[in-house]
């Protein structure tokens, strides 16, 4: 069976994106829910996939992301990826949908893992808001914040991947992907056609589609009037392209197939230095290898990118 996707709620679920897109696991309420009951439906999808990947928002409550740890520490599973990007929500329920179009194809547990963190650099997300006086996410100026108070005043903000603030006037502009995409956009308790009007024509986006405003973006953007925007990469052909044509290399701790330097399962690094001379372990393997990979090992919450 494929890999399982899982989200926090229901909203972070997008609909498909074309009809290999596999459905989301939502582990709706993780905080609030008995901790058995939790346990058993989590164990319930490793019986069923063999490996789960959580993506979630660093804007869920605390209560859901010690939930998750406390999950993943009493299964004792190393087949739990808790991965955390720096995306604001839409851009989270954007990079889950990706892998779940991935989760369709021929890619290990451990690549799929690993492929989360190449494809958040391909995507631009961020929102237009009517305020930018609770916004700690981004840098925000002394100018900006005393302009956040003029009634009327907008500001277009991009998250990632390069935080910049715009007051929205004439010649207001966000710098934008350098490649085709689709605009995804979520709009909260804001009017305004900037988004689709100016910022889509000038990023040159393939298409726009709405979706519902995930409840965490207010949180995360420190307000409710906003319209959230996420550009993004949607042919599964170049998904799977960019990330087949990464070098893949076995964990050197828990020895699943991934792509860059850091498992997403097991949290593990490369070690320092592993060509070091050998000390004549009876294995003929250095013993100081052996010490260079305990301290790659993380000490505590393995697993969470």
């Amino acid at each position: 069976m494929p890999t399982a996707i899982a989200v926090t709620s229901a909203d972070m679920a997008l609909p498909p994106q074309d009809e290999r897109t596999l459905p989301a696991a939502v582990l709706q309420d993780v905080g609030r829910r008995p901790l058995d009951e939790v346990l058993t439906e989590v164990q319930a999808l490793l019986d069923q996939h063999g490996h789960l990947i959580v993506v979630c928002s660093q804007a869920v409550p605390v209560a859901v992301e010690r939930r998750l740890y406390t999950v993943r520490s009493l299964l004792e599973s190393d087949r739990i990826a808790l991965f955390r990007p720096p995306l604001p929500p839409l851009g989270i329920a954007v990079l889950a949908r990706q892998l779940r179009q991935l989760a369709s194809c021929d890619l290990s547990p451990g690549v799929l893992a690993s492929a989360g963190r190449l494809l958040t650099h391909y995507i631009h997300a961020g929102a237009l808001l009517g305020s930018v006086a609770r916004l700690d996410r981004v840098p925000v100026g002394l100018k900006a914040h005393a302009k956040s108070w003029v009634p009327g005043s907008q500001f277009g903000v991009l998250a990632h991947p390069e935080p910049q603030l715009v007051r929205i006037g004439p010649g207001a502009a966000l710098t934008g992907p350098e490649f085709g995409t689709w605009l995804l956009v979520a709009k909260g308790q804001l009017q305004s056609d900037w988004v689709a009007g100016t910022l889509a024509p000038s990023w040159r986006t393939l298409g726009l589609r709405e979706v519902p405003l995930p409840a965490e973006s207010a949180a995360w953007w420190g307000t409710g009037r906003l319209i959230e925007f996420c550009a993004f990469l949607p042919d599964l052909s170049v998904l799977y392209q960019l990330v087949t044509s990464v070098r893949q290399s076995p964990c050197h701790w828990c020895g699943i197939d991934l792509i860059g330097d850091r498992c997403v399962f097991c949290s593990a690094v490369p070690p320092a230095d592993d060509r070091l001379p050998d000390l004549h372990r009876r294995d003929g393997r250095p013993a100081e290898r052996h010490a260079s990979r305990d301290r790659a090992r993380p000490a505590s919450r393995a697993g969470f990118g």
